[in-house]
């Protein structure tokens, strides 16, 4: 039996074959329990283009300075402008917007929506 954790894991396994075969850049999130990362990683998977987090002092000091600032919506919208930001910096218009496992719901749909209303397609 597998644990929330590594089903998680595999879903996003699935995802990322699906998303290989589109051949484009494609917008990775994470979020841990008190952060939320994102990163725009390049269609071969072996770089990363752009990249943004709540543990960026710029953000930090944005959204308050305290501890677990990064953990609320609010937090994920700001990554989610900066992201789209850096992506159309890097020359980046469209990706595919991988949620890592996590369901598209809270934190993670306020930065994909935030990502969008800032320019980036996906």
């Amino acid at each position: 039996m597998l644990n929330k954790n590594e089903q998680r894991v595999r879903r996003a396994r699935q995802t990322r074959v699906r998303i290989a075969k589109q051949r484009m850049a494609r917008l990775a999130v994470y979020r841990s329990n008190l952060h939320i990362y994102a990163r725009i990683i390049s269609e071969d998977g072996a770089r990363v283009l752009a990249s943004a987090s709540t543990l960026e002092k710029e953000v930090r000091e944005q959204l308050g300075g305290g501890t677990g600032q990064g953990a609320d919506v609010a937090a994920a919208a700001v990554i989610g402008k900066r992201i789209a930001e850096r992506a159309k910096a890097a020359g980046i218009e469209r990706v595919a917007f991988d949620r890592g496992g996590f369901a598209y719901h809270g934190r993670v749909k306020a930065l994909a929506e935030a990502a969008r209303e800032a320019g980036l397609q996906f």
